[in-house]
C-alpha cells in the first residue's frame, strides 16, 4: 500500500480512538477499514464489566463495514494507547480479531501499524498463518 494511503488510514483510526469506551483497561483503540470500493469504515473498542463482553475496534469496523453490505476489504489500520497518549507501540490485532478478519479477508490483506515513530505493514498471512478456515469443516 503506499505510504499516502496508509498515513490516511491510520490517521482515520487515531480519530477513531476518541469514540472508545475503556474504563478498565484505558486503553484507547481506533481502527479503520478500507474496503475494496474505497470506503472506510471506523471503529472503537468497547469494553465491559464482563471481559468476554468487550468488543475490539477491528471487529466494530469489520462489523459496521458487514452490515452495510461490504464483504470485500483492502486493509486496515490500527492505533491503541492509553487515553490521551500518543502511541509509543505498534497494537496489533489479537487473535480473535485475526480470525474474524480471516472470515472476510484473503491472505494478502494489508494490516498497517504505527507506534508513534514508524509504519509497519504486515498482511493477514504473516500474523495468522494457519487460519482456521470453513473448508475445515467439510
Amino acid at each position: 500500500m503506499d505510504r499516502k494511503k496508509a498515513v490516511e488510514l491510520l490517521n482515520k483510526a487515531k480519530e477513531a480512538r476518541n469514540g472508545a469506551y475503556a474504563p478498565y483497561s484505558n486503553f484507547y483503540v481506533g481502527a479503520a477499514l478500507l474496503c475494496s470500493d474505497g470506503e472506510i469504515y471506523t471503529g472503537a473498542n468497547v469494553e465491559n464489566v464482563s471481559y468476554g463482553g468487550a468488543i475490539c475496534a477491528e471487529r466494530v469496523a469489520i462489523t459496521n463495514a458487514v452490515a452495510h453490505g461490504h464483504r470485500s476489504f483492502e486493509a486496515i489500520a490500527i492505533v491503541g494507547a492509553p487515553k490521551g497518549q500518543a502511541p509509543t507501540h505498534t497494537c496489533v490485532p489479537c487473535g480473535f480479531c485475526r480470525q474474524v478478519m480471516s472470515e472476510f479477508c484473503a491472505s494478502d490483506f494489508k494490516i498497517i501499524l504505527a507506534d508513534g515513530n514508524d509504519i509497519k505493514e504486515y498482511t493477514l498471512g504473516e500474523l495468522l498463518p494457519h487460519a482456521f478456515s470453513s473448508d475445515m469443516l467439510n
